[in-house]
């Protein structure tokens, strides 16, 4: 059964920062969509997004999805080990980014990711995140000690526990996904989900063109003020 994904990406540094940290890779021909986002206040966080990208632009497609994954995950593994070694020959503290992969081939698909960038999945009108965040207010929820509400606005709402360059073993979580057409997906920087709702993104990815849906998504972050980087992208599957 022929399936025909579709896509579009937008970024923006937002309204406060001077740098976009953030890189994307929007490859449909390899079925592979990537947003990282590189660890704002460090050393060059833009550098080890944009490594991520560069580097996962170029892995072979393999012969099935299995096989891609695995070489994805082994070039992110790859990747973290050259940002370390980078980061101590430049002689700073850290360099780091979060990395969000969204791979496909017919209806299986593979999600790959470390740190707060997110794949979300729009089926039948429900909106759900198939990634989860590695992050310090993300334990704090599954612990039952912070709401969904509150997690929002917690001071410390910017700190990963997961991420390329932050630690020498790099833990990779991934989740396999049965893909029907009708999906949307989006893979977005926290610069877009702490600003915009979920049943916001929930009503804008439901519109049929993904180039509308990605600036429309910039947009909203942009008139609540968009303290951070927004990078979004948006995948639709039709039969």
């Amino acid at each position: 059964m022929g399936v025909t994904y579709e896509s579009a990406s937008k970024s923006h540094v937002g309204m406060v920062r001077q740098v976009n940290e953030d890189a994307f890779l929007d490859l449909p021909e390899n079925r592979l969509w990537v947003v990282a986002d590189g660890m704002g206040g460090h050393a060059a966080g833009d550098y080890v997004s944009s490594l991520i990208v560069d580097s996962l632009r170029h892995v072979p497609l393999g012969r099935s999805l299995d096989e891609y994954s695995a070489a994805l995950r082994n070039d992110l593994l790859r990747i973290n080990a050259a940002v370390r070694e980078e980061t101590a020959n430049r002689g700073v503290t850290m360099m780091g980014s979060t990395v969000v992969v969204f791979a496909a081939r017919g209806l299986r698909g593979v999600c790959l990711w470390a740190g707060d960038s997110r794949l979300y999945r729009l089926r039948d009108g429900v909106l759900e995140s198939i990634s989860r965040d590695h992050s310090y207010v993300q334990d704090l929820q599954d612990s039952g000690l912070l709401s969904e509400a509150d997690a929002r606005t917690h001071p410390r709402s910017n700190i990963v526990t997961r991420a390329i360059g932050v630690e020498a073993q790099l833990d990779v979580a991934s989740v396999d996904l049965l893909i029907a057409p009708g999906d949307s997906y989006l893979l977005c920087s926290d610069g877009l989900n702490k600003t915009v709702e979920d049943h916001e993104i929930r009503d804008v990815l439901s519109h049929d063109a993904p180039d509308e849906i990605v600036r429309s998504l910039v947009h909203l972050g942009l008139n609540r003020g968009a303290p951070d980087n927004i990078t979004a992208i948006v995948v639709k599957v039709s039969a």
